[in-house]
């Protein structure tokens, strides 16, 4: 329904981590995630908007004083509840009831819209993402390139499933989705650990996709015991751990809002020797090109596969240096 709305009139759409799919990334009216506590590339275009619809608006993702400051925009709410009281979403229209029948009803009283800024709009965001990528590979390796090789090593149909911590924020900003529930994020109130079990329950309803879950090494261990399930139950699921010894994004954000670090590093097991202790596969990368083909053969081995990926979360810091920056 959205995207038929969209298109009809010619007008962008950007998504909350959990709306992701919903258009494809591909797609010309795309303008990709909103919901990182920053000014990213989507934030200052939505700054520009007078008009915001939002559907199935859920405050819990990505409050409305991150994108709408001044109070300025005028907000049409369309949801099958009555829009939470927030100082920041003052609504002008509200329409409630069946989402696909709202915006089909909605899009039959209005005329297509000039595409030319939405055209301006999307050049700023993919441009930004193309030259976060254009930087050369590094080992350990940075997460814009571990999730350039996840994507070239996965279908369009396949799904990938986000534990919590840094790896979710660049996952949600950066990995091209194409098709609905192929993106699988916990958001809002979410707690560490949900990657492997997820994994396993999306590998049950969906046999024959490839199924990763993409986590960090303190959300695998708070529920490594899982990999039994998978194990026992045969299935063919990869976990690809972005191992920084640490919880990376409450370094992140302590160094964003103190200048200085605590008690966020841990170390880690063999966790090549511990995947293969519960009889699954254990892949450990050891440099920047050894990644795709590890992939690769991962997701072909015919059982559950632990990939030890060392990531580069200095690049946490750069990329907020990065968007400090923008204009």
């Amino acid at each position: 329904a959205v995207r038929r709305f969209a298109r009809r009139l010619g007008l962008p759409v950007v998504h909350t981590f959990m709306g992701k799919g919903i258009l494809p990334d591909s797609d010309p009216l795309s303008l990709h995630t909103l919901g990182l506590q920053a000014r990213d590339y989507v934030a200052t275009v939505v700054e520009q908007a007078d008009v915001v619809i939002a559907v199935g608006y859920d405050f819990v993702e990505y409050a409305p004083w991150y994108w709408n400051p001044n109070r300025d925009k005028r907000i049409v709410h369309v949801d099958v509840l009555p829009a939470e009281v927030d100082a920041h979403y003052i609504v002008e229209v509200g329409v409630l009831g069946d989402l696909a029948l709202c915006l089909e009803q909605i899009g039959e009283g209005l005329s297509p819209f000039d595409q030319a800024w939405a055209q301006r709009a999307r050049h700023t965001v993919v441009g930004g993402f193309e030259a976060e990528l254009a930087v050369a590979p590094t080992f350990p390796i940075r997460p814009q390139h571990v999730i350039r090789e996840l994507r070239a090593a996965l279908s369009d149909d396949d799904i990938v499933v986000c534990d919590v911590g840094a790896h979710k924020l660049w996952m949600a900003r950066m990995y091209p989705c194409e098709v609905p529930t192929t993106c699988i994020i916990s958001n809002g109130f979410a707690s560490m650990g949900i990657g492997l079990p997820g994994a396993i329950a999306a590998k049950l309803l969906y046999p024959p996709r490839q199924v990763v879950t993409v986590t960090g090494d303190g959300g695998f261990l708070m529920n490594a015991q899982e990999l039994e399930s998978a194990v026992r139950l045969a299935l063919p699921i990869v976990a690809l751990v972005w191992r920084d010894n640490g919880y990376g994004v409450i370094r992140w954000k302590q160094m964003l809002r103190f200048q200085r670090v605590s008690s966020v590093d841990f170390g880690n097991p063999d966790l090549v020797a511990f995947a293969k202790s519960f009889g699954a596969e254990g892949f450990r990368v050891a440099a920047a090109d050894e990644l795709g083909p590890i992939l690769k053969e991962a997701l072909v081995c015919g059982r559950p596969a632990v990939i030890d990926c060392p990531v580069d979360y200095a690049e946490n810091q750069r990329l907020s240096e990065r968007l400090k920056a923008l204009a």
